[in-house]
């Protein structure tokens, strides 16, 4: 089987996670649906709090596809159903990291995301 572009993406994300951030394998689910104004979609990588909270949510691009503010709105849009404390977006070659406000409805940008700390 020869990976798709984004699902190589999504490999090296999920080996960060693991390798360099330190993140239990237990806390990572990979591609699973969920319902975003009543549109059936499926995020790439979300990676949850011991507490069951979701800490981060992943956006996996290939990487031929260019970083906009589309796909930031698309991340935000799953948010709003997730609440995830940071948000990745990546295409493998650009890596952009948020931490939300939920209060003020926004997000700034991160120059990494935090290590894993149990």
């Amino acid at each position: 089987m020869v990976l798709q572009p984004e699902e190589w993406v999504r490999q090296h994300v999920v080996h960060y996670l693991l390798n360099e951030k330190n993140y239990p394998i237990s806390h990572i689910n990979v591609e699973k649906q969920l319902l975003v104004n009543n549109l059936k979609k499926r995020y790439d990588v979300v990676v949850f709090n011991p507490d069951g909270d979701i800490l981060l949510l992943v956006e996996c691009k290939a990487p031929k596809i260019n970083i906009s503010q589309d796909v930031f709105d698309q991340i935000a849009r799953y948010n709003l159903q997730l609440n995830a404390k940071y948000l990745m977006v990546t295409n493998g070659q650009n890596h952009y990291y948020c931490k939300m406000n939920t209060k003020e409805e926004m997000y700034s940008f991160l120059k990494t995301i935090p290590h894993y700390t149990p």
